[in-house]
């Protein structure tokens, strides 16, 4: 083939590269979101610097209290062995969607006892921060924004340094890669390469989200996005290193709210995920949803047919690589190497057994999963709670959905190969002590980096 010819051949691929390649490979990273210095030599225990977090979550409200020193390393709070103060309380606040002062009051206990572990001389110059998850981005009409303003008036009379913006609902994208920054801070990741950090898939109530970091040439192909999505890439200078960190946040597709897209599959009629011998309704979202099991009984694979369609795994991917739904998948690489799959997964591990119920860590595939769909599948009603004894009563009717659910979001979803290892957490060893794995200690290194004006929104 002459030299013409070869170029001739080339132009379909050139045209397909066009349409293929998102609008954005020029993509430019200027600054970074977070700046996490480099330790330096020596310390000044006068230089402590102190963090508030409440995490409004979708099944209750929770607050913690951080102390870094100078090198921004954790110090104990409250006591010698504890590196984060922990409080709770339930439910959430969008179960006071009706009454905002109410949902504010709420938290009023645990406000106190976080200005309670702050030293006095500390409190005016402590951030204190409030991030709202998926309980409140699904509420209608301004019930949220309505609950965060009776929220901000509670702040700001508290004896903390308070901003109103600081007090918002999470994008998916910031509960995101709060949590890469955290689970990688904890075990120590930080400033290695990109390809010995690891990834993160986090499943609450109402979303999901993977985040991983990813090379510079992935993060420059970065699909564009419409104005007011989160982009897929941030940027972020952590102990020295670059780090550029795709994350995607699916809403609609957490534990709980899955099942309602699953029974909405179904079209108001038997579904073959619930629990064989229930007959009864699902309530999400303020929504309720018939979930009653089928006449043939709960199939496994039947389930997973109905999970595969509520994933939408075959939606028009734009891209060269997707997840589900149309998503880009970042571009693979090394940034994949290990995971760490939390939150509900981990929860859902201990129901089914194959995580102890006392442990704080382990090491699991997707089969594992799909091994507990299986059985749960085969169980009848009046039988699984025996049969499942660490499960509450309320999810009985849905154990074969949800562990078919989440072996199907980890394999299809993510593209995990179902025998890869990886690692599920409740907790982290950090320094001798346990920490939640949890997306707040990412936001207070924000509160407490050297670039935290910069992005105040």
């Amino acid at each position: 083939m002459n030299n013409k010819l070869k170029l001739m051949s080339l132009i379909p691929f050139f045209l397909l590269m066009v349409f293929v390649l998102p609008a954005s490979a020029a993509y430019k990273f200027t600054n970074p979101r977070i700046v996490l210095p480099v330790r330096s030599k020596g310390s000044d225990a006068d230089s402590r610097s102190y963090a508030v977090v409440f995490d409004a979550g979708s099944t209750g409200s929770r607050v913690h209290v951080f102390c870094f020193d100078q090198n921004f390393d954790l110090l104990p709070v409250g006591n010698d062995t504890e590196f984060e103060f922990f409080a709770q309380v339930k439910p959430g606040l969008s179960a006071y969607a009706k009454d905002p002062q109410a949902a504010a009051n709420s938290l009023a206990p645990l406000l106190n006892e976080a200005e309670g572990v702050v030293p006095e001389e500390f409190s005016p110059k402590t951030p204190v921060r409030l991030g709202a998850t998926a309980g409140l981005r699904l509420l209608e009409g301004d019930s949220a924004e309505r609950i965060l303003e009776a929220v901000r008036d509670l702040l700001s009379n508290g004896s903390l340094e308070y901003e109103a913006d600081d007090v918002s609902i999470l994008t998916g994208s910031q509960e995101g890669y709060y949590m890469w920054i955290a689970i990688n801070y904890m075990v120590g990741n930080l400033g290695k390469p990109y390809s010995e950090t690891a990834a993160v898939i986090d499943q609450g109530g109402g979303s999901v989200q993977m985040a991983y970091a990813i090379s510079r040439e992935n993060a420059e192909k970065a699909p564009a996005v419409a104005d007011g999505e989160d982009p897929y890439v941030e940027k972020f200078l952590l102990r020295g290193a670059e780090y550029y960190v795709y994350v995607h946040s699916y809403l609609s597709y957490g534990l709980l709210a899955s099942r309602a897209e699953i029974l909405k599959v179904s079209r108001n009629s038997s579904n073959e995920c619930v629990t064989t011998g229930y007959n009864g309704v699902y309530t999400y979202g303020g929504k309720e949803y018939k979930a009653s099991s089928s006449p043939t009984g709960t199939s496994f694979k039947k389930c997973r047919t109905l999970v595969l369609k509520a994933l939408k795994i075959n939606a028009p991917c734009k891209y060269v690589n997707c997840t589900f739904g149309g998503v880009w998948n970042g571009g693979g690489g090394d940034g994949q190497n290990n995971f760490y799959v939390n939150s509900y997964f981990f929860t859902m591990s201990q129901v089914a057994g194959f995580v102890d119920a006392n442990a704080y860590t382990a090491t699991a595939s997707a089969a594992d999963f799909k091994k507990a769909a299986k059985r749960a599948c085969e169980t009848r009603f009046e039988d699984a709670s025996s049969r499942f004894p660490n499960a509450l009563e309320g999810d009985l009717p849905f154990l074969c959905m949800d562990f078919t659910y989440e072996y199907t979001l980890l394999v299809d979803g993510f593209g995990l190969h179902p025998q890869k290892k990886f690692s599920l957490e409740g907790q982290i060893k950090y320094k001798n002590s346990l920490m939640g794995a949890a997306w707040p200690l990412g936001s207070a290194i924000e509160a407490v980096s050297p670039s935290r004006a910069s992005f105040l929104k």
